[in-house]
């Protein structure tokens, strides 16, 4: 049982969710549009956001960008698109988004992908902040890591990707587990992302330092430690 806000300009898109939602026990919050949703996030906590791509006055992307911005991670967001299409999906993950979901869709996968989502731990802001190794550091306030006091920008995946790799330091991670825990999908996905993205970390972290902080264990994953 969660709070969620809905936001959804098509009524009766908005009326299907949220009587779904209801009967599954979540209170829903509706807004019409973007600047609405927006104003209801600034004076209210959501367990997690349903946040349509194209609204008047403030869209999807603009909106997660803004709550991630002032309110960060804590609580997950889920896009709703009619545009699903890779460079749309990524653009969604970029902005700040956990998952998306392509119209039309049946309310079981949409539950389903809200079930993931809300059993899924969450490393808080505070803990974050605690987040270091050898001369690596994160700073959840920026979404930025720092090595030897270098500031190093990461998208949202890079920093999901390095905070899962940094909260289990010196521990062997499967990639399964990685698209578990980062991406939010079954493990049978495809895991060549896992590695497209661990290589964007190491140019970021790692290529300039003697020291190599992200390692691979043949046949089992990635590690990360001094």
């Amino acid at each position: 049982m969660a709070k969620i806000l809905l936001a959804e300009d098509e009524a009766n898109i908005a009326s299907f969710i949220e009587r779904g939602l209801t009967e599954f026990d979540h209170t829903v919050r509706r807004a019409a549009n973007g600047a609405e949703a927006w104003e209801i996030l600034r004076d209210e906590p959501f367990d997690l956001l349903l946040l349509d791509v194209i609204m008047p006055r403030m869209n999807g992307l603009e909106l997660c960008a803004a709550y991630r911005a002032k309110f960060g991670y804590a609580s997950p967001v889920i896009m709703l698109t009619a545009l699903g299409t890779t460079e749309d999906i990524v653009m969604g993950l970029e902005a700040g988004a956990d998952d998306y979901i392509a119209k039309p869709f049946s309310f079981r996968e949409l539950e389903a992908r809200i079930r993931a989502l809300l059993r899924r731990p969450r490393i808080e802001p505070e803990a974050s902040a605690g987040l270091a190794c050898d001369d690596l550091r994160l700073d959840p306030s920026e979404r930025r890591a720092f090595r030897g006091g270098k500031p190093i920008d990461l998208t949202v995946r890079e920093y999901r990707l390095l905070e899962y790799l940094l909260a289990n330091q010196g521990a062997t991670v499967s990639r399964p587990d990685i698209i578990r825990n980062v991406w939010d999908k079954e493990a049978d996905r495809n895991m060549n992302i896992v590695d497209v993205y661990v290589n964007y970390l190491r140019t970021k972290i790692d290529r300039d330092f003697i020291r190599k902080l992200i390692h691979t264990v043949p046949g089992l994953g990635y590690r990360l430690e001094e």
